[in-house]
């Protein structure tokens, strides 16, 4: 085995994954924004007031990125993970502003071995992030390539 934690059998149809939980500081709203979304309503708090957004707010990307972390901390790091075909769905319900507290969890809904490549499975997870009054804010679907277990042994 690889020494990773999390492999294709660890996985299980019905199963929940604890993410963890994350503040957003307007400061890293600003600096991701900067980058990579400069909108106004992402860059400057009295824009996002006079925004839909009614605050300072992180990019969808930026969520998308928090999420990514949070995965990544969780488990996909201590995983045989091989990377993702693509996302299926990415929905961003409620705006992320400045101050919330991210908690997330991921659902195993589907899972499989590839016909044409039986040593990897594909394990097709179900996220959501909830701010810390509770509303979903983000919720995504993707299917992920993960080796088996035998596959490092």
């Amino acid at each position: 085995m690889t020494g990773k934690t999390w492999a294709y059998e660890d996985f299980a149809e019905g199963a929940s994954i604890d993410l963890g939980a994350k503040k957003v500081s307007a400061a890293e709203i600003v600096e991701f924004a900067a980058e990579f979304d400069p909108q106004p309503m992402h860059l400057d708090e009295e824009a996002g007031r006079a925004s839909i957004l009614g605050g300072l707010a992180a990019s969808g990307w930026h969520t998308c990125a928090i999420f990514m972390r949070m995965l990544c901390d969780a488990f996909l790091l201590d995983s045989t993970a091989q990377g993702a075909p693509g996302i299926d769905q990415v929905k961003w319900k409620k705006p992320v502003l400045e101050g919330d507290t991210l908690s997330g969890r991921t659902g195993v809904l589907a899972k499989r071995l590839s016909k044409s490549r039986p040593q990897l499975g594909l394990v097709t997870f179900r996220s959501e992030l909830l701010n810390h009054r509770g509303e979903s804010v983000f919720e995504l679907e993707n299917t992920v390539m993960f080796l088996t277990r035998e596959t490092g042994a």
